[in-house]
């Protein structure tokens, strides 16, 4: 076989570039990020913040909607414009400081408010990857939502307010194949070795090996071996109970060699066996979550319109329900191990094989699935097949809501606002006077507070249009009147640091929405300042 072509210098100078965020979503997830278009409404010092960490990693384009012109308080609250900003274009000064940060970025604003584009162009928003909407007054983001509901394009929105920072994604379904857990488990299959694998094991001897090859097998040998002593003896089941994985321990303790005078020698393969008997030694089983996915009706049941999620789980479906035997494919790899390198090697070579066999079964069923729904064979690539297989067990659907439904009392989930609401620690507290500060606006077309004449009037007018929210939605008085005046104190105002914090995780779950890479928030964040924490809830 030929050696592969050097990498280019263009090539190599990308990867210097990016090399951390290769590292967290890969050359695959870098190469959906650069092929999106995100779309920004408001280049407030959130949004800004927002773009900045969308723009260093190298998304492909952007575009920035904002009618505004750049004010002393633009000034105040956001690092990139100064005084020569003053009086012009945000959208404008704001999108050429962005594209000086990247040069692999391209991107382009629009001088306009989202009310007349929604109003006189509304396919504008059709080809985008996502939209991002910063600081949005509550009857366009209404109407937006719907719109991108329809289209089934993800949208955030997001705004801060003094020392209080919101999220809120908005999807209709997302899919993620690489959640990159914590934890990952090793498919080892001890439980129920396939068929090369068991002769693999079988073709060894530890009780024949001399002290060198016995202290250099790798422990997922030696767990095979004690298992099957341990079904031999009791009856085919594996150790559950605590007190039965510590009997099992117990003769691998007593499986190490020992020396003239009855010591235990070194033997670090099977410290190692010792340690992992909680992890290796569960069965192998597809998690219900996956089931839950390959049991889903857009799985089940596919369409000229299924996505090429649901085409690949269906193919893993058929797999399990056949090749696989009730199991996933095998993921073909190993965690690292105290071993002589060409047991390691010898060993690791058998699971790859297999993965790579389940693989070309998964491939085969893809490709029969394609022609039964009559799309192109080359629609779905085999490295994608292959991705899948590697990460079948970590597959994950999230559907959310739509943010129009909350402005609609019938429709909103009153029932998570009333329960954490009592919690006096809850955050659910700042999401209602987030809401109560969009009905203030809507009402009297400015901030409360915003004006520093108007800030014990507009206290009483904040806490009336709580109360009258909090009566659409059937609660009691549920606000302390601190909240009400700390609000009005905010006049509206963004914190730069503040700012910068939700900014980055808004940004944070941009990436996830982009490369199909790590969960998203579902679907609500808020975020407290104050004591730097966050609460999560879904409405």
């Amino acid at each position: 076989m030929a050696s592969p072509a050097p990498k280019s210098p263009e090539q190599s100078e990308k990867s210097r570039k990016y090399d951390r965020q290769l590292r967290l979503w890969n050359d695959h997830g870098q190469a959906l990020l650069e092929s999106a278009h995100i779309c920004l409404i408001n280049a407030n010092a959130l949004g800004t913040e927002i773009m900045k960490s969308l723009v260093l990693p190298g998304i492909g384009a952007f575009t920035i909607i904002d009618g505004h012109k750049v004010k002393d308080e633009d000034i105040g609250s956001n690092f990139f414009l100064d005084s020569d900003s003053l009086g012009k274009s945000r959208a404008q000064v704001t999108t050429q400081l962005l594209l000086e940060m990247n040069s692999d970025v391209r991107g382009d604003f629009i001088d306009e408010g989202p009310e007349q584009i929604l109003n006189n162009s509304p396919d504008f928003f059709n080809n985008f990857s996502l939209v991002i909407a910063c600081a949005m007054p509550e009857k366009s983001l209404v109407v937006l939502s719907r719109k991108l509901w329809e289209l089934d394009i993800p949208l955030i929105a997001c705004r801060t307010i003094g020392f209080v920072g919101h999220i809120r994604v908005q999807v209709k379904e997302h899919t993620v194949v690489e959640t990159h857990p914590d934890n990952e488990k090793s498919d080892l299959r001890l439980d129920k070795p396939f068929e090369a694998l068991k002769k693999h094991f079988d073709a060894i001897d530890l009780e024949s090996m001399d002290l060198k090859d016995h202290s250099h097998t790798p422990y997922v040998i030696i767990l095979y071996k004690y298992l099957e002593k341990w079904r031999s003896t009791y009856g085919g089941d594996m150790p559950k109970t605590y007190a039965e994985k510590e009997e099992f321990r117990q003769m691998l303790r007593a499986g190490i060699r020992k020396d003239e005078e009855n010591v235990p020698l070194s033997e670090e393969n099977f410290e190692e066996a010792i340690k992992a008997v909680n992890t290796c030694l569960s069965p192998t089983i597809v998690p219900s979550g996956v089931k839950e996915i390959l049991n889903d009706n857009n799985c089940v049941n596919l369409n000229s319109k299924s996505t090429s999620f649901w085409i690949i789980a269906k193919a893993i479906r058929d797999f399990v329900e056949n090749e696989g035997d009730g199991l996933l494919p095998q993921k073909g790899s190993l965690p690292d191990m105290v071993a002589d390198t060409e047991k390691f090697v010898s060993l690791q070579q058998v699971y790859h094989k297999q993965a790579g066999l389940d693989v070309e079964a998964v491939w085969r069923r893809t490709l029969q699935l394609l022609r039964q729904l009559g799309k192109p064979s080359d629609s779905i690539p085999e490295k994608d097949v292959k991705l899948y297989c590697r990460h079948a067990s970590e597959l994950c659907v999230q559907r959310g809501t739509c943010i129009a439904d909350e402005y609609d009392p019938k429709l909103l989930n009153v029932n998570e606002i009333v329960e954490s609401l009592e919690n006096p620690e809850s955050f659910m507290v700042h999401y209602v006077m987030l809401r109560g500060v969009d009905k203030f606006i809507d009402e009297y077309n400015t901030y409360p507070g915003e004006f520093d004449d108007h800030v014990e009037p507009d206290i009483v007018k904040l806490k009336a249009c709580i109360s009258k929210l909090l009566g659409e939605w059937g609660c009691g008085p549920v606000v302390k009147d601190d909240y009400v005046h700390e609000f009005c104190r905010y006049g509206g105002a963004e914190l730069h640091s503040v700012s910068a914090t939700v900014g980055g995780l808004a940004a944070q779950e941009a990436v996830k929405f982009i490369t199909h890479q790590y969960k998203p928030v579902n679907n609500t964040f808020i975020f407290d300042a104050v004591s730097c924490t966050g609460n999560t809830f879904f409405l």
